[in-house]
């Protein structure tokens, strides 16, 4: 499967995007043309589980805080009281998987923020380019 975050390409991956050594977002496709099936957990500032999305469904959503939009071919996370989309999922027409925007916290309490251009975690960034993962999941930090 091919995964875009930001702007940067990774091809042949797992479908995993392990972030700070976590395996925080995948997604499947269980037919090509979708729908894209999003697995993806929210942390806290402590590290805390506030949300957890299996199949593009909600299966914990801490004190109902998030709200998530689903079509075929997306998933959107949000955070209605403030706009912020925590995570929006889109499936390409080329069948590849992109994520261009995101803004949420790991494990260890960093942000993550993607963007259409690039991503970026403490003072990591990866921009434009591409990367053959070989079957393996997307490490980022």
């Amino acid at each position: 499967m091919d995964v875009e975050i930001g702007s940067h390409l990774y091809r042949n991956t797992d479908g995993t995007v392990e972030i700070e050594g976590v395996p925080q977002i995948t997604f499947s496709l269980p037919r090509p043309g979708g729908p894209v099936l999003l697995n993806f957990v929210l942390f806290d500032e402590a590290g805390k589980i506030i949300l957890k999305v299996v199949d593009s469904t909600f299966a914990f959503n801490e004190r109902r805080a998030y709200e998530l939009a689903k079509t075929p071919t997306s998933v959107t996370i949000t955070h209605p009281e403030s706009r912020q989309v925590v995570l929006h999922v889109e499936l390409m027409d080329n069948g590849r998987v992109a994520v261009r925007k995101g803004d949420f916290l790991t494990l260890k309490g960093h942000r993550l923020e993607v963007l259409p251009t690039e991503w970026r975690l403490e003072r990591t960034r990866m921009t434009e380019g591409e990367t053959d993962l070989q079957g393996k999941p997307v490490v980022i930090g």
